[in-house]
């Protein structure tokens, strides 16, 4: 176990939970949904989260399937200064969904959709998963900037920012944000957009959970509909060449195009042939949403470098690609992250890649580089939370595999790796690639809008309600 996950606060939620049964059972009897307890026959399938890493003890879990659960709940917490975690419908790479002793508001059943194609905006629950909001916006040919696999919440990748397969065409997810509706600490159900609440709009898109209890969120999607899309791989031996090509040629080709950086160990599985099968590789996976009449032409440079040793582009429905991982990444898996923002990558640089990416621990692990420039740049890094608007690069290195036993093994290789890294990059990261890492980190990855996100939370929750997340404290 990762001394993080071991020894953080968010484990060690609180003292433990002494709440009056009748307490208890009179906060069930105003809810729709329902409330789970220690000794419950789904207690355990309740305090499970997507990271199997994390194994926490949480002393209630209440299941909101509307507001009115929500406003509840957050009633219940407040009157019984019981600590509180919140939890979407998607994956929270460090578990911040539940802690030891705490009462544990899941939003995951509220997974409403609904698209006005007129106005092409999209209202989507709280306890959304992308996959809801792809089946709904496609039948309309339109998409919101979003993640890279069906299964991530709605909720959780907006709040942190939200990078994606067309990140360099429409930006960040909060980049398509136009109004959220939350519960704030004192139990106000509010509605933040730019008009209402305008500094909490402005911390909530990229400041993480931080501010209350999201219920809904208001976007703005785009034309999105067939892609072209799929990886090309390369031998290892050339792992260099091909980070220093990539690195240029994402400078010069068109928004439309979209591709990050991997190293992996490749599926045994269609559709890679036999022969690659396990081996190690580098590799880009690309998603092109310009017209499909000039798809060859963009591809073109791609296919003449190396060349490469696969190449598995093919035309499909947006919502492929972003299905196309899902089943490589089924809950339940032991996950450890470490990550940092880039804004080049020099020759030492892509040297230690090439070193530690080589040396992929299990079958699962792997090392992204997803690039955030073109539209993500043209926004000013103070008009949103989300600060590394000059970055070009989210690195996130991932120690994955399904059993406890190989733990040591993953953490070690991922804190190797970011720690030949780390001299190289920005000096923060992308707020949901991060462990319960500690303030420092927190505070780098918000640079200097962290001053101003905490005068949002002391503004909306002074008492730092809302701390089983990437905490950002109340200033003074």
């Amino acid at each position: 176990m990762s001394e993080e996950l071991r020894t953080g606060t968010h484990g060690n939620g609180g003292p433990a939970l002494e709440v009056d049964t009748a307490d208890v059972e009179g906060l069930q009897s105003r809810l729709r949904g329902r409330l789970v307890r220690p000794g419950d026959p789904d207690y355990d399938s309740a305090r499970r989260v997507y990271n199997a890493m994390v194994d926490r003890h949480p002393a209630l879990v209440a299941y909101c399937v509307d507001v009115a659960d929500v406003l509840a709940a957050v009633e219940f917490a407040r009157n019984h200064h019981v600590t509180v975690a919140i939890r979407g419908g998607g994956h929270n790479a460090a578990g911040l969904g539940v802690a030891d002793n705490a009462f544990v508001i899941d939003v995951s059943s509220m997974r409403s959709v609904r698209v006005e194609p007129a106005s092409r905006t999209v209202r989507a629950d709280a306890g959304c998963v992308w996959g809801d909001v792809d089946h709904a916006t496609h039948a309309f040919g339109l998409a919101v900037p979003s993640g890279f696999i069906s299964t991530t919440g709605v909720a959780g990748l907006t709040l942190g920012g939200g990078i994606g397969h067309l990140t360099r065409r429409y930006g960040l997810t909060v980049d398509s944000l136009l109004a959220a509706d939350l519960v704030l600490a004192d139990g106000r159900f509010v509605t933040a957009d730019a008009d209402s609440h305008p500094e909490l709009f402005w911390a909530l898109r990229g400041g993480g959970g931080n501010f209350g209890v999201v219920t809904s969120f208001l976007f703005r999607a785009h034309p999105v509909h067939t892609v072209v899309a799929g990886h090309t791989l390369w031998p290892l031996e050339k792992s260099e060449d091909v980070l220093r090509w990539y690195q240029d040629f994402l400078a010069r080709t068109p928004e439309e195009l979209n591709g990050f950086f991997a190293f992996l160990k490749v599926p045994p599985e269609p559709p890679f042939p036999p022969a690659l099968h396990r081996k190690t590789m580098c590799g880009v996976v690309w998603c092109y949403t310009g017209p499909l009449e000039r798809a060859d032409a963009a591809f073109a440079p791609v296919l003449r470098f190396g060349p490469p040793a696969f190449v598995g582009l093919r035309t499909m429905p947006f919502p492929a690609i972003q299905r196309a991982f899902d089943a490589l990444y089924p809950p339940g898996l032991q996950w450890y992250w470490k990550a940092d923002f880039f804004r080049t990558l020099d020759d030492e640089a892509v040297a230690l890649h090439a070193q530690h990416g080589a040396r992929l621990p299990t079958s699962h692990s792997t090392m992204h580089l997803y690039p955030v420039d073109g539209a993500v740049q043209r926004v000013g890094r103070h008009d949103t939370a989300f600060s590394f608007r000059d970055a070009r690069f989210a690195e996130v290195i991932v120690g994955v595999d399904p059993d406890p036993a190989n733990v040591p093994r993953l953490v070690t290789w991922a804190r190797d790796y970011w720690s030949a890294l780390h001299p190289h990059s920005a000096g923060g990261a992308y707020v949901n690639f991060m462990m319960d890492e500690g303030q420092e980190r927190v505070q780098a990855t918000y640079q200097d809008n962290y001053a101003r996100l905490a005068a949002v939370k002391a503004r909306y929750d002074p008492d730092n309600f809302f701390h089983v997340n990437q905490n950002i404290r109340p200033s003074a």
